[in-house]
């Protein structure tokens, strides 16, 4: 799937750019299928929300269960003090996860028609799983900033073997909160590891509390269709988004099951 060019410069980057992955029609397909989903989902009286700052989960069940579920979070600003939603429900979605892939037949046809294993291989993932899908939104006005992160932190193996795909399903740009990462800087060690603790919740563990590299991110602008592969370790962020345009993606995680998934992972797995 990846020529030897690409895989060197995954390896050197900690990312790889590869356009028109995939066509207009199907990210239109993906974006119709998840209005269909907003349209049917009720709030409940509590509805959980994407906290950005840190990706704090604490003990909320809603989100911990979702590994093998379709499950909403809104965006923080979708709601005011009092609770009650300052937009519209279609426009309050910060993210759609993380089983659309293996529940959804619409998301299932169109991971398969990715061959992300195939992906995957080529980049040393010896056994493939698909560990979890997101339908991400970046809301216009309200779309929330995602700190500096890495995502072996959340999705822990030994050794690590994440490799993050994520698909721009609308054009991605500077002004409505692209993605921007650290070159090379998947070769750090994590600075953290987010896990399930034993009081039911979750907790940060440091690992590194050294500071990020002092040095400009790369900035990540792309047009609808494109893939962005993602090194588990690859620090990379995306800033809030104040403009008109939403900016939607699709992204789907792998880890190698030839290694071991750690037990204490917040996303629990067959």
């Amino acid at each position: 799937m990846l020529n030897e060019k690409q895989i060197q410069r995954f390896y050197e980057d900690g990312f790889l750019v590869v356009e028109d992955f995939v066509s207009e029609q199907s990210c239109k397909h993906i974006m119709d299928q998840a209005a269909g989903l907003i349209h049917d989902f009720q709030p409940a009286d509590r509805p959980t929300i994407f906290t950005s700052d840190e990706q704090v989960r604490h003990s909320d069940q809603y989100f911990l269960s979702s590994g093998e579920k379709i499950h909403f979070f809104l965006e923080e600003e979708a709601l005011d003090k009092a609770g009650n939603f300052t937009v519209d429900k279609m426009q309050s979605i910060n993210k759609i996860g993380h089983g659309l892939h293996l529940l959804d037949p619409v998301y299932r046809d169109f991971v398969a028609g990715c061959n992300f294993p195939a992906i995957a291989r080529d980049l040393n993932v010896a056994d493939p799983y698909l560990l979890q899908s997101m339908h991400i939104f970046k809301q216009p006005k309200i779309g929330g900033e995602v700190s500096l992160h890495q995502d072996s932190s959340f999705l822990w193996t030994e050794p690590l073997s994440c490799v993050g795909f994520w698909i721009a399903l609308e054009d991605a740009t500077l002004e409505n909160g692209c993605l921007q990462a650290l070159k090379g800087g998947h070769h750090m060690a994590l600075k953290k590891r987010f896990h399930r603790n034993d009081k039911g919740g979750t907790s940060f563990e440091v690992l590194d509390d050294s500071p990020w590299p002092d040095q400009p991110l790369d900035v990540l602008e792309v047009k609808a269709g494109t893939l962005i592969i993602l090194h588990g370790a690859l620090p990379h962020y995306s800033a809030a988004n104040r403009s008109d345009k939403s900016r939607q993606a699709f992204t789907i995680h792998v880890v190698d099951d030839a290694c071991e998934y750690a037990k204490d992972n917040w996303l629990k797995r067959n």
